[in-house]
């Protein structure tokens, strides 16, 4: 892995954890939903859903990897489907690390699964 790509998948994770659990902490105790939890807002179902980051993937030149936002939506990180939407990959996300608007070898690539049921609020 590249020192780019390492950097960006740590301050990725990073910034999840910090946007979805600071502000929050005080609703949540444990658990689900518990401070340090991150948070992804899915913009096609207006749900949030808790998440962890569980390890980068490799590019593997396909398109069987979802686009993730960060720095957008409620939550700091949003994406267009969740669980139960066709288009939804299971957590295989995608950031444009380069901003160039498509999946290359410069892009960050990781596995991180929405944990069902979503909500309506953060």
């Amino acid at each position: 892995m590249s020192r780019f790509k390492l950097v960006t998948t740590i301050a990725l994770a990073g910034t999840i954890a910090l946007l979805t659990s600071s502000v929050y902490a005080k609703e949540r105790t444990k658990g689900r939903g518990a401070p340090g939890i991150p948070v992804i807002y899915v913009t096609s179902q207006d749900m949030y859903y808790d998440t962890l980051l569980l390890g980068d993937l490799p590019y593997n030149e396909t398109s069987n990897f979802q686009k993730l936002e960060p720095g957008l939506g409620p939550s700091g990180v949003q994406t267009e489907f969740g669980p139960g939407d066709t288009e939804y990959y299971g957590g295989r996300w995608w950031v444009d690390a380069n901003e160039n608007g498509y999946m290359d070898e410069e892009d960050v690539y990781f596995l991180c699964p929405l944990l069902g049921p979503g909500r309506s609020e953060i």
